[in-house]
């Protein structure tokens, strides 16, 4: 049976319903999986005028209620916007509320197993804070985890043959430095030997960064390396995985885009986030020309992908959105459901 995967809307001032309108509108999309939308049946109708595509919107609210045709995108539809104030391309407390209550929706639904995955699109974390959320959760990462009750979660991104896994993302280099400590460098090269599973790579070779420049030669520049980040990687491999490093964070990555390694371990957010945008992202010098790869949640109850980029308020309600994330999220949720449920 072909996976449910339940798509949310995003904050509804981006560009996130009509980057689903665009996915959606690919019949190929149906032949894989069922998606239902998970949002606002009046968005979703507009973002279809943007997209210019032609298809249709209906509305349910159970997601039994869903036909599954392409033609036809069902919205689990949680009434929760006024379509004429939708402010594109604005941060907007009301966006921020509905973004999260999207995110909460998919999340019971997913915990419920009425949906197989969710994916989701991007939401604008000002407008969530203002809508209330961010008093709580920084963004989709950390309320994931609190509403599973799973604080040993992180974030990969994959972009190509390139899979990169965080040991810290959202919090300020300072901090970051502070959270480099043996026992989360050590759950996130779990966590990149699990994430590897769900994608069908049955030994994964893991390659883990240094924190430091050069990854500190031998403690000249920084001593992370030699107390915190080797004693991870040793009990690792007492466990059996296949690590190596510390390798320096400037040399690691053109080795996992050769194929050296099937995951990396990223220090923090940006020593991640940078090589896989790098990898998927094409800038013409005036707009983006394509924006590719996912954001994985790996270590929850439930599958989690996401597009691997923001709301895009620059052109937001214009029509002119790319929608190859999207395709790519939906894609690595259909190979996890698919290998989760086989194993």
């Amino acid at each position: 049976m072909k996976p449910i995967i339940g798509i949310t809307m995003g904050d509804p001032a981006g560009i996130g319903s009509e980057i689903i309108a665009k996915a959606l509108n690919r019949p190929e999309i149906y032949d894989k999986c069922q998606p239902v939308v998970i949002g606002d049946k009046w968005a979703m109708e507009e973002a279809i005028r943007i997209a210019n595509v032609s298809l249709k919107v209906r509305g349910i609210e159970r997601i039994d209620d869903a036909s599954f045709v392409h033609g036809t995108i069902d919205v689990y539809d949680l009434k929760n916007l006024d379509i004429e104030k939708i402010p594109f391309g604005k941060v907007d407390a009301a966006c921020g509320k509905a973004a999260g209550e999207y995110i909460e929706k998919a999340i019971y639904l997913a915990m419920d197993r009425e949906i197989s995955a969710m994916v989701t699109a991007p939401i604008n974390k000002e407008s969530f804070e203002l809508g209330g959320y961010g008093k709580k959760y920084r963004g989709h990462t950390e309320m994931l985890a609190g509403l599973t009750n799973s604080p040993k979660s992180v974030m990969m991104l994959a972009s190509g043959n390139l899979r990169v896994i965080h040991v810290t993302t959202h919090v300020s280099m300072r901090q970051a430095v502070d959270l480099i400590k043996k026992e989360r460098i050590y759950n996130t090269i779990q966590k990149a030997y699990e994430a590897c599973q769900l994608l069908g790579i049955e030994s994964p070779r893991i390659g883990v960064c240094g924190l430091n420049p050069h990854a500190s030669d031998g403690g000249i520049m920084g001593r992370e390396e030699i107390e915190e980040i080797t004693p991870a990687i040793e009990q690792a491999r007492a466990d059996g995985l296949n690590v190596e490093g510390p390798v320096p964070g400037d040399t690691i990555y053109p080795r996992g885009k050769a194929g050296t390694y099937d995951i990396i371990v990223a220090m923090y957010h940006d020593q991640g986030h940078i090589p896989v945008k790098l990898m998927g992202f094409l800038w013409d010098g005036q707009v983006w020309s394509s924006v590719s790869g996912v954001n994985i949640t790996i270590g929850l109850p439930i599958i989690r992908v996401s597009v691997d980029h923001g709301t895009a308020f620059g052109k937001a309600g214009k029509g002119t959105a790319n929608e190859v994330s999207m395709l790519d999220a939906i894609d690595y949720a259909i190979l996890i459901a698919k290998n989760k449920n086989s194993s």
